[in-house]
């Protein structure tokens, strides 16, 4: 009988905020450094994340901070709240994570704490986990996103202009304008900037997406962000064009209407469903 494999736990790390940038009118970068980060590495994939642990106000936890004692011992209301953000960039060198915000006012847990946090001040983080990077055999590549996707597409972006000669169609959409943010030039990569200015969230990327005329060879695809529009160009890209579900890199990282921990509730039941209806609509087809 074959035994089932152990579930590797995430690595808790400690990160002290070394500096913080206002990048846009909606968009907090947030740098964390510090001896906490000894064990951290990453850099396999361009869509690294790590799972931020807020504690509770008014809530002790055990010294030294320990996860997985506080959700073994702990009533679950007084766990902290857990917030998942990508990864913009790892320096080896300087020990530094990189974690870019959305921020919509005092909307949010993470939004309000990368306003307003502080050199000096610590937070603990689980990670990272990832599956993303630019595949260097395929013929082309496709990134699509909003701004929750923006700092994953960036980083893959980067990617591509280290590797050269890759060639790749970018869709992001944000706000407006003003929530612009200049990315790596990558010979090949063409990237077209895409503002809601009061749409729905998405509803540019899927028309964009959806007039593409696909170049020939073989695409690999990542499509990130409200978990609304994935559906729909989920379906486009699999029933349509036909692209295998090894060459797609595609998920909401968000809902309308739901925080991360009430999508994260029905996030895989939702995706389950989602691919059988698209899989019986590939069959029938």
């Amino acid at each position: 009988m074959t035994e089932r494999p152990v579930r590797k736990q995430p690595q808790l790390h400690r990160g002290r905020v070394s500096r913080t940038e206002q990048l846009t009118p909606h968009m907090v970068r947030v740098v964390l450094g510090g001896e906490g980060l000894a064990n951290f590495s990453a850099g396999e994939w361009t869509d690294h994340y790590v799972k931020l642990l807020f504690p509770i106000e008014g809530v002790t936890y055990p010294e030294p901070f320990d996860i997985q004692q506080i959700r073994a011992e702990m009533p679950r209301d007084q766990w902290p709240v857990t917030r998942t953000y990508t990864v913009r960039s790892w320096d080896p060198v300087k020990g530094e994570v990189t974690v870019d915000f959305v921020v919509h006012g005092d909307e949010g847990v993470a939004g309000p704490w990368a306003s307003s946090v502080k050199p000096g001040e610590e937070i603990y983080f689980l990670g990272p986990g990832g599956a993303y990077a630019p595949a260097p055999d395929a013929d082309w590549h496709l990134l699509v996103g909003d701004e929750s996707a923006l700092p994953a597409i960036a980083a893959a972006v980067d990617r591509l202009a280290a590797g050269g000669g890759a060639n790749a169609h970018v869709y992001i959409e944000v706000a407006d304008e003003s929530e612009h943010q200049p990315l790596a030039d990558a010979p090949g990569v063409t990237v077209q900037w895409l503002y809601r200015d009061g749409a729905r969230v998405g509803a540019k990327l899927t028309e964009a997406v959806q007039a593409l005329s696909f170049p020939a060879g073989e695409v690999h695809a990542f499509v990130h962000g409200e978990a609304g529009f994935v559906k729909e160009l989920r379906r486009h890209l699999r029933i349509e064009h036909q692209i295998p579900r090894e060459r797609l890199s595609i998920s909401g990282y968000w809902r309308l209407g739901h925080n991360e921990d009430g999508w994260q509730a029905s996030k895989r039941e939702w995706n389950a469903q989602v691919e059988a209806e698209q899989e019986q609509n590939t069959t029938a087809g």
